[in-house]
């Protein structure tokens, strides 16, 4: 029964750094995964390098192509967009 008692400090620890640290991350690592799974012509963009551009072309699951400035334009991979600043809306099928 000592042993048991010496090893629940550890476990609290555990639980807290649990529900504190690894929870949110998970949570935050899906949001971007559904953001970036998201993405589509029009949509305005920042890259994690602080570049900010409108995607021009949907290349694949990998990388879109953006356009920085008129005549400029980019391919940069699905996972390096860090933030959509301003969504496009969906095309109606009429």
């Amino acid at each position: 029964m000592e042993a048991f008692a010496q090893f629940v400090p550890l476990i609290l620890i555990f639980v807290i750094m649990y529900f504190l640290l690894i929870r949110p991350q998970q949570k935050k690592v899906k949001e971007h995964q559904a953001m970036v799974a998201a993405l589509r012509r029009g949509d305005e963009v920042v890259t994690q390098g602080g570049l900010i551009g409108k995607i021009t072309k949907v290349k694949d699951d990998t990388e879109v192509e953006v356009e920085l400035a008129q005549g400029v334009k980019v391919r940069v991979l699905r996972p390096t967009i860090s933030q959509v600043r301003s969504k496009t809306e969906p095309a109606a099928n009429d």
